[in-house]
């Protein structure tokens, strides 16, 4: 085997020759020279400078939330408002990097259909090898956005844990409070029935007073029944809250889930169509051939027969 003789010495020492008999100056030959060296780094495509600028948004959002998340999560450090207004702007944070992550996948998607001819052979222009890098790309990109919107549901699901907490003590505290005051009127109703045995001509005001009283404890006992329903019916929603959204966290995922398996499914339809077609073409070209050949049999048993009475 014959040995490899590495050339680049001669092919610079070449261009340096040439370069000096077209009548460059050192400067001219120097950059020349250096650009053996040091190339100049690729423009990039445009896909790929949407994808570095998605990226540098879900960094952006992954600095944010590390930023504020003691703020999100401590109810003392910051107000309900402040607090929604995280929320809010985490969520148009996210929002923005979904739609840039949709636009980058249609342009893979139009760039895969035209990149594919029949059967999936390379036409005229990207190759599959581009397409699965930028597909990479995507990917990378969801899986990265899936995991930073991960982080901020859990901080939510700590905020509405924390509030169904607050609700609870709340609502012992109201029953504990209301029962004290059950005791203390009946405790007061004793001490006028007592005082009463001492003077019977307070016997008609002791009457109305019980009846005032005990209107007074079934109003007291409503109120609280009503309390009860309305913060328990508050839980619920905090609760219904955090689970709205997880649902539409995963109906978005499945929503990309069956868009792509849409995708899939009409260029699978577009391939069985082209395979019909090429197979109704396989099979006329093989009736034409048999055609052909029975001709050529037929045109050459003639001829072997003129041949013959020739003869």
């Amino acid at each position: 085997m014959a040995k490899v003789r590495d050339r680049s010495e001669d092919f610079r020492e070449a261009v340096r020759r040439n370069a000096t008999s077209l009548g460059y100056n050192e400067s001219r030959l120097a950059a020349i020279m250096a650009s053996f060296i040091i190339h100049k780094p690729r423009e990039r495509s445009p896909f790929m400078k949407a994808a570095l600028r998605t990226l540098e948004s879900i960094g952006a959002l992954e600095q944010f939330l590390k930023k504020h998340r003691k703020d999100y999560v401590d109810r003392h450090r910051t107000t309900e408002q402040e607090r929604d207004g995280i929320e809010h702007e985490v969520t148009a944070f996210i929002k923005t990097c979904k739609e840039q992550i949709d636009i980058l996948q249609r342009s893979v998607t139009v760039e895969e259909t035209n990149s594919k001819g029949w059967l999936s052979l390379s036409a005229d222009g990207p190759n599959a090898d581009t397409v699965a890098h930028k597909q990479g790309v995507v990917l990378i990109l969801s899986e990265k956005l899936h995991s930073t919107t991960a982080q901020f549901d859990h901080l939510r699901a700590v905020r509405f844990q924390d509030a169904i907490n607050r609700a609870t003590p709340r609502r012992k505290l109201n029953r504990s409070a209301t029962s004290a005051n059950v005791d203390s009127k009946s405790q007061s109703i004793e001490n006028d029935r007592v005082g009463g045995a001492e003077a019977p001509q307070q016997e008609l005001l002791r009457v109305q007073q019980q009846h005032l009283d005990d209107e007074t404890r079934a109003l007291q006992v409503e109120l609280t029944n009503l309390l009860d329903a309305v913060q328990e019916t508050e839980t619920k929603m905090v609760e219904m809250s955090a689970l709205n959204h997880l649902i539409s966290t995963h109906v978005l995922q499945q929503a990309q889930q069956i868009e792509q398996l849409y995708e899939q499914a009409i260029e699978a339809t577009k391939n069985v169509e082209l395979g019909n077609r090429e197979l109704s073409q396989a099979i006329r070209r093989n009736s034409s051939s048999r055609t052909f050949i029975l001709l050529f049999f037929i045109v050459l048993t003639f001829s072997v027969l003129f041949l013959d009475w020739y003869s």
